[in-house]
């Protein structure tokens, strides 16, 4: 007997093209649920491979898959679990070169990358793009996700401004929970596939404390003077020396 991988999906969903950018600890599972929840095509974007330290949370890998491209690792197991669904493999980082090309080809962005200076490029590319995306990320015990909208703010930059340029942890300083990572995808994925079916998420911050098990969901409001999405934006297109940053974690 076999059992259909799909969840019921609204039409817009089903033809959906989703873009995963970073295929680490929260792209993985994030990447697996949208594969289940029925999209059209779903992209992965990493230069990375597979180490055996982030086995743990990175849930699509195994030991056979150390040393291998994270996006051909990702692949595979993901063709196991959803032999239909169509992928589209960018074996890149996402780059200021290549930013708003990539992320157009798509109709939303999942972005779980572990450094600053990708998640800002991403807000640009996706808000010069008119691309909605929705941004995750996991400290510690804290982990984060924000849904953008494609007419922009509130934004990422709303709420945290610009790649800052010390005083930011990297992985091995500030660390995550494995069991972390995995609940904010699962936040993650649920806005992504509520901005697919139309709902009026934009806006939203999700967060969860793994200490307290508490979430909490709120709006947030655009910032007026926003270098991205405010009354006078001055971000009209990519300056590749404004992405540079330490690394955090996911």
């Amino acid at each position: 007997m076999t059992h259909d991988h799909r969840s019921p999906a609204e039409p817009r969903r089903a033809g959906a093209r989703v873009l995963v950018v970073g295929v680490g600890g929260l792209g993985c599972p994030a990447a697996l649920a949208l594969a289940c929840a029925g999209v059209g095509a779903l992209g992965l974007c990493d230069d990375d491979v597979v180490e055996r330290t982030n086995l743990h949370r990175q849930i699509l890998f195994d030991d056979g898959d150390v040393g291998a491209h994270k996006v051909d690792a990702a692949a595979r197991a993901l063709r196991r679990l959803a032999p239909g669904l169509e992928l589209r493999l960018h074996r890149t980082r996402l780059l200021p070169e290549n930013a708003v090309d990539l992320v157009r080809g798509y109709d939303l962005v999942v972005e779980g990358s572990d450094n600053f200076a990708t998640k800002f490029l991403a807000a640009d590319a996706c808000a010069l793009a008119g691309v909605p995306v929705v941004h995750a990320s996991a400290v510690r015990w804290i982990g984060t996700a924000l849904a953008v909208g494609a007419r922009g703010g509130p934004c990422y930059r709303c709420l945290f401004e610009d790649v800052p340029t010390d005083g930011a942890p990297n992985c091995a300083e500030a660390g995550v929970m494995g069991p972390v990572v995995g609940l904010v995808a699962a936040a993650q994925v649920d806005l992504a596939l509520a901005l697919l079916d139309g709902g009026e998420v934009a806006g939203q911050v999700v967060t969860f404390d793994g200490r307290t098990d508490a979430w909490r969901r709120h709006r947030v409001a655009p910032r007026p003077d926003c270098p991205l999405c405010g009354r006078a934006p001055r971000i009209r297109r990519i300056e590749p020396d404004a992405y540079v940053a330490p690394a955090c974690a996911t």
